[in-house]
């Protein structure tokens, strides 16, 4: 099977658990219930959870019955967006294809929808840790992830360098952290608990989320908007520290190639294989033009 078809089998059986789940969220107020399914259901690429459902499969365990691992860490994602479109944040109007959460509910609910996601995510992961000491760590690997020694400290240091702050390092660290962190965590759970070696996954989940950044850089400096689903140049008007801004286009692309092959070398250590979905993954996270 090729890695698109592949791809699709991932995505469409998460998407439906994800349907599904929402129609059973009922919260009150409404307003809450209906800003926190409208980002949830927004679409998008679903990488986190197709890269927890293959590395499941890489590893020899199975995906089916593993969904509200993938769904915690969706809902994590999902509120990591609605607040970094917020104007103290990014200040982005469009997500997604569509506008942002704060753009249709307003600041004050778009802040409660993510602070919904994220609580909701952790009441997936306490119901789950219970189940074994294989979840249990797994819910570790995906709160350390998420937090002040993760995706958090990269939004923080990446505020801290907007304006003109910072250089080469800050920008790995932001990287590290901000992208990497949760681009790994679902590749780490899927180690955990399929008894596999939990800092190879890191190690390739890492390179994986720097290569996601690099070029998620270079698109917003020579992308459109209609493709992205998102706004372009606001890294540039906003003087954000990006890879663009320390090595140029052509610099980063090269740094983009790079960081390609390492994924790849990582994940024969990793594995023993040279092909796989995996290896495949890194050409489309590589190839994306969205």
């Amino acid at each position: 099977m090729n890695f698109s078809a592949q791809y699709e089998i991932y995505r469409v059986h998460f998407e439906e658990y994800l349907q599904k789940t929402c129609t059973g969220m009922v919260f009150e107020t409404k307003i809450l219930t209906e800003s926190m399914r409208y980002s949830l259901l927004s679409g998008g690429k679903r990488v986190r959870p197709v890269l927890f459902f293959s590395a499941l499969e890489t590893f020899g365990a199975r995906f089916s019955g593993e969904e509200a691992l993938a769904f915690a860490v969706e809902c994590i994602h999902t509120y990591s967006l609605i607040h970094d479109d917020l104007p103290a944040m990014d200040n982005d109007d469009l997500r997604r294809g569509r506008p942002s959460n704060h753009k249709v509910f307003g600041e004050a609910n778009a802040i409660l929808a993510g602070d919904a996601l994220l609580s909701y995510a952790f009441d997936i992961l306490l119901s789950e840790a219970g189940r074994d000491g294989a979840h249990l760590r797994a819910a570790q690997i995906l709160s350390k992830a998420a937090g002040a020694e993760g995706m958090v400290a990269g939004q923080s240091l990446d505020l801290l360098c907007t304006g003109g702050a910072g250089g080469e390092k800050e920008l790995l660290d932001i990287y590290r952290n901000k992208t990497g962190r949760l681009i790994a965590a679902p590749l780490m759970m899927a180690a955990a608990l399929a008894g596999k070696d939990v800092e190879k996954a890191e190690g390739f989940g890492l390179c994986l989320g720097a290569l996601f950044q690099l070029v998620d850089d270079v698109l917003d400096a020579t992308g459109s908007a209609a493709a992205l689903g998102k706004s372009v140049g606001k890294d540039a008007e906003e003087d954000k520290l990006t890879a663009v801004k320390v090595y140029g286009i052509a610099g980063a692309r090269e740094r983009a190639d790079d960081a390609a092959c390492r994924c790849l070398q990582i994940l024969h250590t990793m594995t023993g294989a040279e092909g796989g979905f995996l290896a495949d993954m890194v050409g489309y996270v590589r190839g994306r033009d969205r």
